[in-house]
């Protein structure tokens, strides 16, 4: 039973957190999601995969399924990838 009411919570927690990132995001438009540029334990929530739906959770740098929010302009300089490209680069590597 203890499992299940950790498990629960976790699950809770992270519901939570996405809720306040989107609220965040949708508060400052003067950032952008930045996708590709996240080092591992440090993406700002959940990847194209599907594999996880909390930040801090990417296993590898630079993976092209997480992403970070940076100041608008900034993604393309560091390297970064927008949504469509990223979606396009993870389709391309799952077909």
């Amino acid at each position: 039973m203890s499992r299940y009411r950790n498990t629960v919570g976790a699950a809770l927690a992270c519901a939570l957190a996405l809720g306040a990132v989107q609220a965040a995001q949708a508060a400052d438009a003067s950032k952008e999601k930045c996708f590709g540029v996240a080092k591992a334990g440090q993406n700002d929530c959940a990847n194209l995969a599907g594999s996880h739906s909390c930040a801090g959770q990417s296993k590898l740098d630079g993976d092209a399924g997480e992403w970070k929010l940076v100041p608008k302009g900034q993604c393309k300089p560091m390297g970064g990838l927008s949504l469509a490209e990223a979606k396009a680069k993870f389709a391309a590597k799952k077909g």
